[in-house]
Order: structure tokens, then sequence, then C-alpha cells
């Protein structure tokens, strides 16, 4: 964890001087970007393994930055804003962020978030699909076994039961094409007779809570003709 490159996103540099001095104390690498276009360059450009990113900045705000990122990385986001409500914080964990820090923030509580997301990061692995312990990892998606709770980049997301068996199937058996009969036997427990509908309709439900946009999901996809997989990232 110690040497891990961070990028931290602010327009105004004093606050990201500030938090380069203080990463930097802490062993951390820092590169620095003042607006979100910036911040993606410097992706493509190196090796990043967590972001601090502000909201209200010119040229490519936070939000739509962390959109940007979500399409192809699934790296810690933690985002620092004077923004303190708490709609505030829900849009921007709701946008990817893993992390919500308010301005004027406590040193060693960000270095303490800053750490529990890199060890997260770091433990889970960060390319692929990966099964740890009791854990299902894919890509921003973790679905943890034991409390039957499924994260979606840090966020705690609510799934009703049928919902987490359908998940649960095809995360473990990711990349994976099953038909909507070969799903219902798997979950309902009984023989799919003209079950279309039904796997159709959960399906939807999940992709709701599991996209960034549901009509062109990244992870719950339909194989015209043949059924649905979790996409093996």
């Amino acid at each position: 964890m110690e040497g891990a490159n961070i990028l931290v996103v602010d327009d105004d540099k004093e606050i990201a001087n500030a938090l380069d001095k203080l990463l930097t104390m802490e062993g951390f690498k820092v590169m620095k970007a003042y607006n979100g276009l910036e911040a993606l360059d410097a992706l493509v450009q190196h090796d990043i393994q967590l972001i601090l990113l502000d909201v209200m900045m010119p040229k490519l705000d936070g939000l739509s930055t962390t959109l940007k990122i979500r399409e192809e990385k699934n790296i810690p986001i933690i985002i620092i804003s004077a923004k303190s409500e708490d709609s505030d914080k829900i849009l921007g964990l709701s946008m990817g962020a893993d992390d919500y820090i308010t301005k004027p923030f406590n040193p060693d509580e960000l270095i303490a978030r800053v750490k529990s997301q890199l060890r997260r990061y770091i433990t889970l692995g960060n390319i692929g699909n990966i099964t740890h312990g009791s854990q299902i990892v894919v890509g921003g998606l973790n679905l943890n076994k034991e409390s039957k709770q499924l994260f979606v980049y840090g966020t705690p997301i609510r799934l009703t039961p049928t919902e987490y068996k359908i998940l649960d199937f095809l995360m473990t058996n990711a990349g994976m094409v099953y038909s909507s009969e070969q799903i219902y036997e798997k979950v309902w427990k009984e023989p799919a007779y003209s079950v279309e509908n039904t796997v159709m309709v959960h399906v939807r439900r999940i992709r709701e809570k599991i996209e960034i946009n549901p009509k062109e999901p990244k992870y719950l996809k339909v194989v015209w003709g043949i059924g649905y997989k979790i996409e093996k990232l």
C-alpha cells in the first residue's frame, strides 16, 4: 500500500498542494491535476491506484469525470467537496464514487479513508473477476455471499432474495451465457415453462440497481436469442 500512486484533482492549487504534502508524508506518490480533463489524461499516462477528486471544477466537473472513469476503470475514487448535504453525497456515490469527504476535512480521517480504500482495492484485486473467500468481485460489483450484500463501487445496494440469487448465479459464472429456462430452474428450483417474461422482469430490476446506464449495461447483458450473462471484465 505504501508507495501507491494517488491522483489529486482540485482546481484550488492550495488544497491540491496541501493534499500532496499530507499524502507524501504517508509514503504515497502523488500526481496532481486541476480539472477533469487533466485527470483523464493522467489516468492514460500513469498507473493510478486511487483518486481524490473535487466536484466543482472548470472544463469537466468531478461528477462527470467520475462517470467517464467508471466506463473503463474501477479504481477507488474519493470525492472531496465543500457540498455537505446528504443529497450531494448520495449523488456522488450513485455516480460511482467509493467515498465522499466534505471540506474542511480532518487530515487523519482522510488518510484513514484513503488507506481503507486502497486496502480493499489491493486485497480484492483491481482487474477482472475475482473470488476472494466469501466475496465475488466483477469490476465494480462486489457480492458478499456470507452477508448476502451487494456493493456497487463501494455503495451497498438492496436486492430482493430472488434478485440476489440471480446475481449470485451469474456473477459466479461470469462470462457464461444462460437461457431464461436455465436461470429459472437454478434460482426457483422448479421446472421452467414459459418463464421468459418472469426472468426478464427480474433482470431489468437488477440492471436498474447495478448499472450507471441500464439502457447500455456494462455488466448484466443479453445475448439475443440465447439468454443472459454477467460480462467477464
